[in-house]
């Protein structure tokens, strides 16, 4: 659990401060070129790890690839979260504040957790619906002042659709999170930046000078692609609703980031929604699950290392490298302990 935190929060300051800094962007690159570039240079770059931890690896059970059915999920998520939802926010950011903007991205985790909760059946309780609640309230707040607030009524409700993608995203990559995290963020970006890139193009955008392209693929590498790898791994360990809610908390490294070169001013709709939203999250990290559960019999692949949901035996020789991901089988369990609706515990309750 601890750890899964520790990727959500890495993931969310990663990401956080990619708005702002892409905001900066938005004026020399078109919008639909930076989105693409911005997925394609995380793509690469990921493609690039991947090759150095295959030569490093010498052999080693390292990669867990998705499964033949998850190949549906991981379409949908580049659909949505790879192309509508970056298009989205780009064209939103260039007609919105990046403070304003980086606050509103809050409403990913509402959309996250609602389509968690009601449509894939995931656990939750009233502080985590309450939770919810004050972020939803945080956000209402820059939607009714968004004159004031640096932005206008389109370029709010762009970003809006694009939490709403990445919102779907999130859910749709949850089913697949067992599988090696970069290599779901690396298909990702190749996949969506390729998109992307060809569509500018046939529209008749270019490429852009080459400052602002290695700015876009900075950005692009740690605040999507870095951050993407982390947020999947907090994903199979916290679950969608709960990894959602306390990445939530990068709009706030966006809005400090953004004020701060920028210059952009501190407005109390600023204050009120960041007050509420931080509310929200505090109730959802403060948040403690357990109880007697059973775990039936389950076989899969995954990375993983050899703890109390993890005692089985190889059929291979095993050079004693953790983690490490193989086809593997669980037996059943009823045991009782902290969690969260990771990929062992998706249990009713």
């Amino acid at each position: 659990m601890k750890r899964g935190i520790v990727y959500a929060f890495v993931a969310a300051v990663l990401f956080g401060v990619s708005t702002p800094l892409a905001k900066r962007l938005v004026g020399e690159v078109p919008a639909l070129v930076l989105a693409g570039l911005l997925y394609a240079s995380s793509g690469v770059g990921l493609l690039v790890v991947l090759a150095g931890r295959a030569i490093g690896a010498s052999g080693s059970r390292a990669i867990a690839f998705p499964a033949r059915g998850d190949w549906r999920w991981l379409a949908g998520a580049i659909a949505l979260g790879g192309v509508a939802g970056p298009v989205a926010l780009m064209f939103g950011l260039a007609r919105s504040a990046a403070s304003t903007a980086s606050l509103l991205l809050n409403l990913e985790a509402v959309f996250t957790a609602l389509i968690a909760w009601f449509m894939f059946r995931e656990n939750f309780d009233r502080r985590i619906a309450l939770g919810l609640a004050v972020i939803v309230a945080g956000g209402l707040v820059l939607v009714w002042a968004p004159i004031e607030s640096g932005g206008t009524t389109l370029g709010l409700l762009l970003i809006v659709a694009a939490c709403l993608c990445w919102g779907i995203d999130n859910n749709l990559t949850r089913r697949i999170s067992a599988a090696d995290a970069i290599v779901i963020a690396a298909l990702k970006g190749l996949i969506a930046g390729a998109i992307n890139l060809a569509l500018a193009f046939a529209l008749g955008y270019r490429l852009p000078a080459l400052v602002p392209w290695a700015g876009a693929a900075a950005v692009g590498f740690f605040g999507y692609g870095v951050s993407l790898v982390l947020y999947v791994l907090a994903l199979r360990h916290l679950g969608a609703a709960r990894a959602g809610a306390y990445f939530s908390v990068a709009p706030f490294f966006g809005a400090l980031l953004a004020i701060a070169l920028q210059h952009e001013p501190v407005t109390w709709q600023l204050a009120i929604a960041g007050t509420l939203m931080a509310a929200g999250v505090w109730l959802h990290i403060s948040e403690r699950h357990s109880h007697e559960h059973a775990h039936a019999s389950m076989q899969h692949a995954h990375s993983h290392v050899h703890d109390e949901h993890h005692r089985h035996a190889h059929a291979f020789d095993w050079d004693g490298r953790e983690p490490h991901a193989h086809p593997h089988e669980h037996a059943p369990i009823v045991h009782t302990h902290p969690h969260y609706p990771d990929v062992h515990h998706r249990h009713p309750h």
